[in-house]
């Protein structure tokens, strides 16, 4: 994982464009040792090729290939500037990342950038933050933890004590430091909000380190649903849980898969009749291999963002081999996301009359390089 200290941060900056904000970056850079004199010009070629703009107000520059050599060590600069810097056309980026990487050590970095960074509130606070100390904190924040996984889900057909079920949630949301003992003590001697007969939900105000839920289906169908929060972005999650004929699909659920995917997916609204039920008879998936040498960076990823934007069409992406979540391909932060290596394989799902057409270009786009030779 990326370590940031002060060392790695200047705020308050200002550019009065995009090349001056590059040339400040690059000179921290060099000024760090991160990379030899020169890298700045690969950082401006990579600009002419395609924008490093990655959205939020995030802008992160980078070396081409025929400039990797001048990389000494890898790492990270940032620059903040709370007035903002024109990127491109409309595109206005507070927060300057320069990345230093060797081979295909920044596909790692962008991973773990996107993670971070795909939360609007989270960079709309590094924009502005005038304490080093906070804007660590925020980039380093505990948010880059799902708000759900297989792993904070579990099934108890021995019991349906709600005390247990409580104690088997809050100690899964410990051991992956969502919550501290404070939010454990809290909760198991709290009393649990009753939405129906066999399904509860419990809470603390105390002892949150990170948005996350835990969910336990006990004895006789029973189902405790626990939550850890440290601001308002699980809201969509309870919302899902007042909406009866929402939640009373978590009690056909028998797998955990099915559980996560309840509390991540947006929820579809429910104002329609059973007449006029939502059908997308035209959902279909394909899988593809990426064969690029360094997998997807930005550049790839733009030109796949791109040729998807060009049809009428809903498509997601997931990295099979890492177990990635189901991903919109509209943002190039989440295809980043997805850090797909080459040899990768990568799954799309695609709903809309032009589904089964796009899923060709695709293909044929990664078959041909995603525009590398």
């Amino acid at each position: 994982m990326l370590s940031l200290s002060a060392d790695n941060i200047l705020l308050n900056q200002y550019a009065k464009n995009k090349q001056e904000a590059i040339h400040l970056i690059a000179h921290q850079l060099v000024q760090h040792g991160n990379v030899e004199f020169g890298y700045e010009s690969g950082m401006i070629n990579r600009e002419n090729q395609i924008s490093t703009f990655l959205g939020n107000g995030i802008a992160v520059p980078h070396g081409t290939l025929e400039t990797r050599h001048l990389v000494k060590k890898t790492g990270i600069q940032i620059m903040q500037f709370p007035e903002g810097v024109e990127w491109e056309a409309g595109n206005i980026a507070y927060v300057v990342i320069g990345i230093a990487a060797k081979s295909d050590e920044h596909l790692t970095i962008l991973q773990q950038l996107t993670s971070i960074l795909n939360d609007e509130c989270i960079t709309q606070k590094l924009a502005k933050v005038n304490d080093i100390d906070e804007f660590i904190a925020l980039f380093n924040g505990s948010k880059v933890l799902p708000i759900i996984d297989a792993d904070l889900i579990s099934f108890n057909e021995n019991t349906t004590s709600l005390i247990t079920l409580s104690a088997m949630n809050a100690e899964k949301l410990a051991e992956k430091g969502y919550v501290d003992t404070q939010f454990i003590q809290s909760v198991i001697t709290a009393q649990p909000l009753k939405i129906t007969d066999n399904l509860f939900i419990v809470d603390s105000e105390e002892g949150n380190q990170a948005n996350g839920i835990a969910v336990v289906k006990g004895k006789e169908n029973k189902i405790l649903i626990t939550f850890s929060h440290i601001d308002q972005s699980l809201k969509p999650q309870w919302e899902k849980l007042l909406n009866k004929e929402v939640y009373k699909q978590l009690f056909t659920f028998e797998k955990k898969s099915q559980f996560v995917k309840f509390f991540t997916e947006k929820l579809v609204s429910q104002a329609v009749s059973s007449k006029k039920k939502i059908v997308n008879p035209h959902s279909v998936e394909k899988t593809f291999t990426i064969h690029n040498q360094y997998g997807l960076h930005i550049r790839n990823s733009t030109i796949l963002v791109n040729l998807i934007k060009g049809y009428d069409v809903k498509v997601k992406a997931q990295n099979i081999d890492t177990k990635s979540p189901l991903v919109s391909t509209e943002s190039l932060m989440n295809i980043l996301s997805l850090g797909v290596q080459k040899g990768q394989h990568l799954r799309f799902v695609a709903i809309g009359k032009d589904a089964q057409v796009v899923l060709e270009e695709i293909g044929k786009a990664i078959d041909s390089g995603l525009g590398e030779e």
